[in-house]
């Protein structure tokens, strides 16, 4: 898997050798574990996947992370890229508005060794203010617009990765906060994201 991802352009090592520290069986139903490590995306339940291998490791590229870095993910799903993030090194803290999946993971990512992450049920678009500022945000969902909150919620010099789009087809890009004030996006392709919903889904 790591090789196919490195022959589609992923070419930080840091980020592969996370890829390949963290078992991506693990979080899968089992009724696809004999596909997990094909570049896919997968059903997890409640409407979300877990998504392609690449997709992870090329939005954690993009991060350019340091070890140490203060990261937001928003859209916890099956736990994948919160543990992908937490094996290079820096501070996850993840919130997912699915309650059937922040119950799971919850439970589930301190049992294989990944206790540290910080979990939180609420509403993606308002982040965690509480918690901020970031060195990084990373959004795992389409969102039809750069929510102001989140880029609020960025250090002076952090970037958030966020794929912005209606509809089936995202465009990834990279939002770094220069000022208070100013914001400068870069675009990196198309990609395919389920997407993100306001309001906590509190069934």
């Amino acid at each position: 898997m790591v090789e196919t991802i490195r022959g589609k352009g992923v070419k930080d090592e840091n980020v592969l050798i996370a890829i390949e520290k963290v078992p991506r069986h693990f979080f899968m139903d089992s009724s696809f574990i004999e596909f997990a490590y094909e570049d896919k995306a997968f059903p997890i339940g409640a409407g979300q996947t877990i998504s392609q291998p690449y997709t992870v490791a090329r939005m954690t590229e993009l991060l350019q992370l340091k070890k140490g870095d203060k990261v937001l993910e928003v859209g916890t799903g099956s736990g994948y890229q919160a543990c992908v993030l937490s094996a290079m090194g820096v501070k996850v803290y993840t919130i997912e508005r699915q309650k059937s999946l922040y119950d799971k993971t919850k439970l589930f990512l301190p049992s294989i060794g990944f206790g540290t992450i910080k979990q939180f049920y609420g509403d993606g678009y308002k982040g965690l203010p509480t918690f901020g500022p970031f060195d990084k945000i990373i959004v795992t969902c389409g969102a039809p617009y750069i929510p102001d909150a989140l880029v609020n919620q960025l250090k002076i010099g952090g970037t958030m990765v966020i794929p912005v789009g209606e509809g089936e087809v995202q465009v990834m890009q990279t939002v770094t906060r220069l000022t208070e004030l100013d914001k400068e996006i870069r675009l990196h392709g198309s990609f395919r994201f389920v997407p993100m919903l306001e309001d906590r889904n509190e069934k």
